[in-house]
């Protein structure tokens, strides 16, 4: 397996910091640079910004957490294929359902309990158009009269991976998804979900890359606020949150061997709490886990 690292950002950061971010990623050999899209918190929009970056950063790849439940099909599909034209191929995409708590589950634009479909509904649609085809359908998320799209994404298949850990997103992600990428999980909890995924793939007559399963790994080095805690508290469901989120680079590089010993080889670190000073915590990160790309 080829385990590669990349890193995550959230809100707080602006145009300068984040091209130095990028720069800092390739010089110091990290993977990709994420951002994920969440409506209703401070950041920049994801497919904007990466724009931005993959054009200023030509050898980066650039990486979104994106919502697909609530999107225009074919608008969907012609701004991601442009963006992996523009990016050179460097663009990697995770579909998820969105937050279902908060400001953020009216933000998305359906309710928690009608998005599940809407992604079984809209994956089908995007490859057909990704492909070249001529689409015309009639369903509950889009009415497509003859469309098809110019460009086609440069990535050929492009593949598209998918996140939650729910039994009904296993079993997408098996019959829709070409790789995984769960958050707040044990290694004991994504093996057990990759044994799902492959069990739904096969019968469905495919299969999934052993290189197409990762985890996205949220670490604390800095005290949580009391939002940020009760919020993992809630999305925890439980589980203690120590085994969940790493609270040293030490304990993070533990937790990422515990997924490459299951078979997880693709990481999105993130750390939970802006730094003060990006430069200074990707060296120690990169000190800490990047022996771990092979």
């Amino acid at each position: 397996m080829k385990v590669r690292i990349g890193v995550g950002t959230g809100g707080g950061i602006g145009p300068e910091a984040l091209d130095s971010l990028a720069g800092d990623l390739v010089e110091l050999g990290f993977d990709s640079l994420w951002m994920p899209e969440v409506l209703s918190s401070a950041g920049f929009d994801p497919l904007v910004a990466l724009a931005w970056v993959s054009a200023r950063r030509p050898r980066l790849k650039v990486g979104t957490t994106m919502l697909l439940p609530g999107r225009n099909v074919a608008r969907t599909a012609k701004q991601l294929a442009t963006l992996d034209v523009l990016s050179g191929g460097r663009f990697l995409v995770t579909f998820v359902p969105g937050l279902a708590r908060g400001p953020e589950r009216s933000a998305v634009g359906l309710p928690p309990n009608r998005r599940g479909a809407a992604m079984d509904e809209m994956l089908p649609l995007l490859r057909r158009l990704w492909a070249g085809e001529t689409v015309t359908y009639d369903g509950p998320v889009a009415q497509l009269d003859e469309v098809s799209i110019e460009p086609r994404p440069l990535q050929e298949p492009f593949d598209v991976w998918l996140g939650g850990s729910a039994q009904a997103a296993l079993e997408r992600c098996g019959r829709l998804g070409d790789g995984w990428l769960p958050a707040m999980s044990t290694a004991a909890e994504v093996a057990a979900g990759r044994r799902v995924i492959e069990t739904v793939a096969a019968e469905s007559g495919r299969s999934i890359s052993e290189e197409h399963f990762g985890v996205s790994v949220g670490y604390a080095t800095e005290p949580l606020s009391d939002a940020q805690a009760v919020a993992l508290g809630t999305r925890a469901r439980g589980r203690p949150l120590e085994a969940l989120v790493p609270t040293s680079l030490d304990a993070l590089r533990s937790k990422l061997r515990q997924f490459v010993d299951v078979g997880f080889s693709k990481f999105v670190v993130r750390p939970l709490v802006a730094p003060a000073d990006w430069r200074a915590e990707l060296e120690a990160l990169a000190a800490a886990v990047g022996d771990l790309q092979t």
